[in-house]
Parts: C-alpha cells; sequence; structure tokens
C-alpha cells in the first residue's frame, strides 16, 4: 500500500488516501452511463435511485480504515442492486464480460480489508466472496450465470490474495528492520563492553605507573633526608631525580588519561603520544632505582630477537613492579637482574632477585601471605604474563631474600631458520627459586 499511501515522495494520512479512493470510484460510477459506445447494453437512465446506491457504492470506502466488514457488505449490497435495476452492465451477459468503477470499488475494498484486517478478518472475508459470486450469477441473465459466477470469483480472490500478499511482505520488512536494529544495539553493547575492558587494562597501567614512580620518590626523598647534612651535593642530586621522576610520572598519567576521555571530547593524536617502554628500556629504569640508593646488578645474555609490542611492554612492567617491591619491602638492599634470551627455547627469561633487607636498615620484613590471597601488584604481574602466555614463579629464597621468575614465550622462528621447530621449554630448575604455590603476599 505505499504506492497508493504516498503521493510525490511524502506519505499522505490513512483518511486521505480512503476518501480519494472513494471519490475516484463514484466518478467513475457516475461517468459511466456517459461513457457508454452506441449500440451498447440497454441501461436505465440515471434517477434519484441511481445516485443513492451509487454512492452507496463508493462513499463507504472512506471510512474503510474504522468500519472495514460493513463497508464491505454495504458496497457489495448496493453493486448487486445497482446491477439487477440495470443502471450498471451485466457482469457477464450477451455483450461480454464489463467489470466497470462499481466492481473495481468492491475490489478494492476486498483488498484493503485482507491488507489492514486481522487474520481473522481476512478470513470471514474468504469465506464471504463465495457468497457474493453465487449471488452475481443469480442476478446474471440466463445463459451467463456461470461466467458472471466465475468472473466474479476471479476478482475478488485476486484481490483477497494481493492483500494478503503485501500484509505478509510489510511483515518480512518489518521483522528484518527489528532484527537490523537489534543487531546494532548488539553492536553498541559489544562496542561499549570493548570499551569497559580497554579502561580496566589502564587502570591496571595507571597502577603501575603510580605504584612504581611515587614509591621510587618516596625512597628518594627518605635518602635524600638522611643525606642532607653528611653529603649536600648527593641530596641535591636526590632531589633532582625526585623531580625527573615526577615529571614524569605526570606525563605518562596525562598520556593514560587522555585515552579514558569520552568520545565527545577531542580525541588525542596518537603520534603525539610517546611510544610504550620496551626490554631496551630495562637499563634505564635500573638507573632511575640505583639514584635511590639500590645495588642493581644487570646481566643480559643472548641474542635479542623479534618480540611483540605487548611482550616488550610485560616484561618491562614486570621488572619495573618487582624493583618497586624490592624498595619498599627490602630497602636500599642489592638486586640481581638477568635477562636471557633463548631464541632455540622460544622464550625471554628474566629473573630478579633481591638479598633482602639489610641489617639495621629498619626496612619492615615482607609479611606473609595474606588470607585474600596476593595483592595487586603480583595479581597485575600474573595477569600480564598470561596475557602474552607465559609465566611466572615468585618467593622467598632459602637464604634469605626474595625472587621474581618471569618466562616470555618468543614468536616461532620462520622457517629455514635454525631455531625452526624447536620445542617449547619450561624454565630449567633454580635451587634458589621457590614454588608459586609459596608466593608472597600482596606487594
Amino acid at each position: 500500500m505505499d504506492w497508493m499511501d504516498s503521493f510525490a515522495g511524502r506519505r499522505a494520512p490513512g483518511a486521505v488516501t480512503d476518501a480519494g479512493l472513494a471519490l475516484l470510484v463514484a466518478a467513475g460510477s457516475f461517468a459511466l452511463p456517459l461513457g457508454m459506445p452506441p449500440g451498447g447494453p440497454d441501461l436505465r437512465a440515471p434517477d434519484t435511485p441511481f445516485v443513492v446506491l451509487v454512492l452507496l457504492s463508493a462513499l463507504p470506502l472512506a471510512v474503510h480504515r474504522w468500519f472495514p466488514l460493513p463497508t464491505l457488505l454495504v458496497m457489495a449490497t448496493a453493486v448487486a442492486v445497482l446491477q439487477g435495476h440495470g443502471y450498471i452492465p451485466q457482469l457477464s451477459g450477451p455483450e461480454g464480460t464489463s467489470i466497470g468503477p462499481a466492481y473495481l470499488g468492491v475490489a478494492t475494498a476486498v483488498f484493503l480489508t485482507a491488507l489492514r484486517g486481522a487474520p481473522r478478518t481476512a478470513t470471514l472475508v474468504a469465506v464471504l466472496i463465495p457468497v457474493a459470486a453465487v449471488t452475481e450469477a443469480v442476478v446474471a441473465p440466463p445463459g451467463h450465470r456461470a461466467a458472471a459466477l466465475l468472473t466474479e470469483a476471479v476478482l475478488l480472490v485476486a484481490a483477497w490474495a494481493l492483500g494478503r500478499l503485501t500484509r505478509a511482505r510489510a511483515a518480512i520488512r518489518d521483522q528484518a528492520l527489528e532484527r537490523a536494529a537489534a543487531l546494532e544495539r548488539a553492536h553498541e553493547a559489544n562496542a561499549r563492553a570493548a570499551v569497559m575492558e580497554e579502561r580496566a587494562r589502564i587502570a591496571r597501567e595507571l597502577h603501575d605507573i603510580v605504584a612504581h614512580n611515587v614509591s621510587l620518590m618516596v625512597v628518594q626523598t627518605i635518602a635524600a633526608d638522611r643525606v642532607q647534612d653528611r653529603d649536600g651535593g648527593k641530596a641535591h642530586e636526590l632531589h633532582g631525580t625526585i623531580e625527573e621522576t615526577g615529571r614524569a610520572t605526570v606525563t605518562e598519567l596525562r598520556r593514560l588519561l587522555d585515552v579514558l576521555r569520552t568520545e565527545d571530547e577531542a580525541a588525542t593524536d596518537p603520534n603525539k603520544e610517546p611510544p610504550q617502554p620496551t626490554v631496551e628500556a630495562i637499563p634505564a629504569l635500573l638507573d632511575s632505582v640505583r639514584a635511590a640508593g639500590l645495588t642493581v646488578d644487570f646481566t643480559a645474555t643472548g641474542t635479542p630477537a623479534g618480540l611483540p609490542a605487548g611482550s616488550h611492554l610485560t616484561v618491562y612492567r614486570i621488572v619495573q613492579e618487582a624493583l618497586t617491591n624490592t624498595l619498599k619491602h627490602a630497602g636500599r638492599t642489592r638486586t640481581e637482574v638477568t635477562v636471557a634470551w633463548e631464541p632455540e627455547h622460544r622464550r625471554l627469561t628474566v629473573r630478579l632477585c633481591d638479598d633482602g633487607p639489610r641489617p639495621g636498615d629498619g626496612t619492615a620484613p615482607r609479611p606473609p601471605v595474606s588470607p585474600g590471597g596476593p595483592g595487586h601488584g603480583l595479581l597485575g604481574m600474573r595477569e600480564r604474563i598470561a596475557a602474552v602466555g607465559g609465566s611466572l614463579h615468585t618467593g622467598a629464597r632459602p637464604g634469605g631474600g626474595y625472587c621474581v621468575h618471569a618466562v616470555v614465550p618468543l614468536p616461532a622462528a620462520p622457517a629455514g631458520s635454525p631455531h625452526a621447530g624447536s620445542r617449547y621449554d619450561s624454565p630449567p630448575h633454580d635451587p634458589e627459586h621457590h614454588d608459586p604455590e609459596h608466593d608472597a603476599a600482596a606487594r
């Protein structure tokens, strides 16, 4: 019905459409006697009953939207009376078949009822069609009753079937639109979930940055206060390091908080953001903790291999978190950091072990494992290492101190390389390394 309910691309109200159809059928019925050719069927001259019957056969179509069945019955009855009194040509007679405006009006009413009505109403119309066909056959002239019956039945059944088909297609279209809207809503929900997941990851990033840099600044401040009277130059150097660390912390916080801005805010240019730290940045990290008084011995073995950016960041953050925990729990102690590239085993091994608090240093020992399990530091390290397919072992050393042992898998070697097809081996046993079942408390 869209082609009937629109004009010049603009949808017309239903009442206006029905009124237009009623006027069109009425005008055609009134003009029919004037358009009959000479020698045609002998029709009764138009009079007052003719005008009334024509109006009854057309004007009810204007209220079809509200009264579909009464409209159809009134129109069909008026057309039957018009034909019975000879005001319009016989549907099938000696001159042949004649489907005039009045019959087209009834067919239109059947079409609209099948289109707009509920299934029960459409079924009732289908039952009334044989009654109308039989009535047409009764008023038809002898010898033409079968033809009249057949013509009326075909006309009304075609109108009814077209209405039901149009309604079914409209229902399919509405269902398709509803499914498309549901898919769009699901897509938006998935997008929102992805944003929330990314923001949770950024929150972990913020924890790593704040926990390390702020702890480092606190330790450096304490160290500067202790050497202030003995060595003013060293205190001044520590104050400069604190300032640099604070500025670096603010810069990285701004970069990460820019990611958390809403979509309505201006997007930042990713080309202006500093790159994520990699394994190559670990020596600079060690220099910053040495300035805080931590003695660090660094060893790197093997030939560096290609490593995804996520794995680079994971290794850096694990070393960063482990050093922060050492400063917090062991103070200015001796620490060994080893980075071993093992392409033959397709792995990168990172090991960080400290000697524990020095006697008389005043640093509180590491607390025992809490009933709630590891804290955010260890949990963050475990989540990071698990995300890249690696493993993490932490625990106290038998001779004192604490160890963090991480293994990060390297990408598969290209075909034809010396290490292609190597088996991924588990990390070698370390007699000083404790099993992960004895992980330390929240760090």
